[in-house]
């Protein structure tokens, strides 16, 4: 098997079990242990994954997250129920954002029913979902595609946001901490600072997991968000966020 198929079939195999080990990766594609390591280490380069002790996993830390394929197919109920309680907010005639995450892919296949509708974002995801549904305005981002992230960012993107106002942004956060939501990768932190500031009326999407954990670069004070939607939160967490004016919805 040629390096770069070895190297697709780790993330293949990562995507399904969320961590692999060093030796059973030596053993499955008959090449040294040192290989591997080689392989490991140039996709832990490319940010793709994290090294651990004896394998290496694609679990969320501080300064890295998961690949998009493999944050998609976790704690699918949870997000679908949220993805359908923010699309519930969406009216005919509205200007949309949704950014790169999950749970805000998934709300594009409740969309389609409500025209007209103008739609901003730089999920592929969504952007396959609503590409052909007449009746949608769909506005695409460009920028650098990143394949870990399923989205367009950078310079490009950040420029076009500056010159777009938009009703209501629909975003993600994968830490939050108290009242401060934040992110690993800085050029995705910068994107959605763009996105807050094009939006009238600014929504957070976020299930259970995602509060109580903090990460590398600080997105913003949630308070920033005139919504927060979830699934059931516990009410010390909840408290501190209704303190500072933010509306919880449950889904």
């Amino acid at each position: 098997m040629k390096r770069d198929d070895r190297r697709q079939a780790i993330m293949d195999l990562l995507v399904q079990a969320g961590a692999v080990d060093l030796d059973d990766l030596a053993q499955r594609f008959d090449v040294s242990k040192m290989t591997i390591h080689r392989d490991l280490d140039d996709l832990e380069e490319s940010g793709l994954l994290r090294k651990i002790r004896g394998g290496a996993t694609i679990e969320s830390g501080t300064q890295f997250e998961a690949d998009y394929r493999y944050r998609a197919l976790q704690n699918t109920d949870a997000k679908q129920a949220i993805a359908a309680k923010a699309a519930s907010m969406v009216e005919p005639g509205m200007t949309i954002l949704i950014n790169d995450g999950t749970t805000a892919g998934l709300m594009a296949d409740h969309l389609a029913s409500i025209r007209p509708l103008t739609v901003i974002t730089n999920n592929l995801a969504a952007i396959k979902t609503l590409s052909d549904q007449p009746g949608i305005n769909l506005i695409a981002l460009g920028g650098n595609f990143s394949q870990k992230f399923n989205a367009f960012f950078g310079m490009m993107t950040e420029d076009s946001l500056s010159r777009l106002r938009v009703d209501i942004g629909f975003l993600s956060a994968p830490a939050i901490s108290g009242t401060t939501a934040y992110h690993m990768d800085e050029n995705v932190t910068r994107c959605k600072r763009a996105m807050i500031n094009a939006s009238a009326h600014r929504v957070l999407l976020a299930d259970k997991r995602k509060f109580g954990r903090t990460a590398l670069h600080e997105l913003a004070d949630v308070s920033t968000f005139q919504t927060v939607i979830t699934d059931t939160l516990d009410p010390e967490i909840a408290a501190p966020l209704r303190d500072a004016g933010v509306s919880i919805m449950e889904s």
